[in-house]
């Protein structure tokens, strides 16, 4: 009797503790199975979006203005999001990208304005303007060219007295080196120009001096050279509040008073979060708004206009929609840039991509051969002049490579990198082994375009490096000064 009473009892009590568990392990189940929701909806909304967007415009801009095989950028320039369908039409010039069918995103070539992301209100916009819109480019001269970088042909000179080619070759050979497998460099150009001759080229297999290559944040110098032959036409100020309508809604808004001076010079006390990827917001201003602008304007001020010098791809956008904002419309725009700065220049592979609602994404998406990124460097390193014409205003190349106040080791001018160093320790630079006086046009996944007026040289890089390790700017460049002509 004790005996089965006891036997009885015990699986009474284990029922009893069970009972008493179940309440907390189905509030646990279920606030799980709610988180699993949320994320899953955060991430069919939020994140692949901005991933299908990325392989959408990446894509065509790859394949259509670069023109890269899909195959090959599908295993180099969209490795990184490979879990994302991709679709190439060539005949319609269109990438899709989508994620078992969701998130679909769609990007098209525009003839001179690139490619363009499809949003449901910015695609009418974009497409009327771009069937309505005339040449930006005047017809090339089909007779004999001069060398670079009036022309493209060939140059019978010897090398300069000086130069040092089996030392320049050197570095060459080391720049589209790959010494670890892990962590590939990927260059895929390099040029270097000496006292206004180009006196070294080299392109990796399936790239030459035609192929047109993104510059990603070198976009950023190619809107400072817009806004300064705005400044010369007198339609913008540098030291005048910044031309933003949304800021002046409201007479109390204090980010009326941020000037475009410090716009240029990523000194504007706004508020900005320079992330990307999955979940970096940064994504949203280049693979899913309509208005590349718009995230960044929105940014409340979280120090007084120029006193914090904080890098901001939003800024830079802000800045091309001031640009924008001049022109009655896209065709307007692209026309003006190809006329006062290509075309003069000897420019003819420049890119500049807009956003769904035409505005230039001046923070990342200008793409040009190496020879025209290099003649960019070249306006730049001639104080704004280009065989005997002034390009840009007098002073804008001074003001431009002058590090920002706030900037504390020297280090940002305006929409150009600088080597200044700081204050109390000039050694404390981006580059120590370079000249102070460099300034520098940089781009992510290793873009470079070096300019050192102290040894008259332009030094351009080009590549897909994603291991930033795998590629030193700063040993590069010193490899190729110290084989030029001039005392290092």
């Amino acid at each position: 009797m004790n005996e089965t009473e006891g036997v009885a009892a015990r699986p009474g009590r284990k029922r009893k503790r069970k009972r008493k568990r179940r309440p907390a392990l189905y509030v646990s189940l279920g606030a799980l199975g709610l988180g699993v929701i949320a994320f899953g909806t955060y991430a069919v909304r939020v994140m692949l979006p901005r991933a299908t967007g990325y392989a959408a415009k990446i894509g065509c801009s790859a394949a259509f203005v670069s023109g890269r095989a899909p195959e090959q950028i599908l295993a180099e320039e969209l490795a990184s999001v490979s879990f994302v369908g991709v679709e190439f039409d060539a005949s319609a010039q269109r990438v899709e990208a989508s994620v078992l069918g969701l998130a679909r995103q769609e990007a098209r070539r525009r003839r001179d304005a690139g490619c363009t992301l499809s949003t449901s209100a910015g695609a009418t916009q974009t497409e009327a303007w771009a069937a309505e819109r005339r040449p930006v480019r005047a017809p090339l001269d089909p007779g004999p060219q001069p060398p670079w970088p009036l022309g493209d042909g060939d140059d019978p000179r010897p090398d300069p007295p000086g130069l040092d080619r089996a030392a320049l070759n050197t570095a060459l050979d080391r720049a589209f080196a790959e010494p670890d497998p892990e962590a590939s460099r990927r260059t895929r150009a390099v040029l270097v120009a000496h006292d206004g001759r180009l006196v070294a080229e080299r392109y990796a297999e399936g790239f030459d001096a035609d192929t047109a290559l993104p510059g990603w944040s070198m976009a950023k110098s190619v809107t400072n050279a817009l806004f300064g032959l705005l400044v010369a036409r007198g339609e913008l100020e540098l030291d005048a509040p910044a031309p933003v309508p949304e800021w002046r809604e409201d007479p109390d808004d204090p980010r009326a008073a941020i000037t475009s001076s410090q716009l240029l010079r990523m000194s504007s006390g706004l508020a900005f979060d320079e992330q990307y990827g999955p979940f970096g917001a940064g994504s949203d201003m280049l693979f899913v708004d309509e208005s590349c602008a718009a995230l960044a304007i929105d940014q409340p001020l979280i120090a007084e206009p120029g006193t914090r010098y904080a890098y901001s791809s939003g800024t830079a956008n802000i800045v091309a929609r001031i640009i924008r904002d001049r022109f009655d419309d896209p065709s307007a725009q692209l026309a003006f840039f190809a006329r006062e700065l290509f075309e003069p220049l000897g420019i003819r592979s420049a890119v500049l991509e807009l956003d769904p609602s035409g505005t230039f994404v001046g923070s990342s998406f200008a793409l040009m051969s190496a020879r025209d990124w290099a003649r960019l460097g070249q306006l730049y390193l001639d104080d704004g002049v280009f065989d005997g014409r002034r390009i840009l205003p007098e002073g804008w190349v001074a003001y431009s490579r002058t590090p920002a106040p706030a900037a504390p080791r020297g280090e940002y001018g305006a929409l150009f990198q600088t080597n200044l160093g700081a204050a109390e320790d000039p050694d404390d630079r981006r580059l120590p082994s370079v000249p102070t006086d460099a300034f520098e046009m940089v781009g992510y996944e290793g873009q470079s375009v070096l300019i050192v007026p102290s040894r008259r040289a332009v030094i351009v890089r080009l590549g897909l490096t994603r291991a930033p390790a795998s590629w030193n700017t700063d040993a590069f460049a010193a490899q190729v000064l110290a084989s030029l002509p001039g005392t290092p």
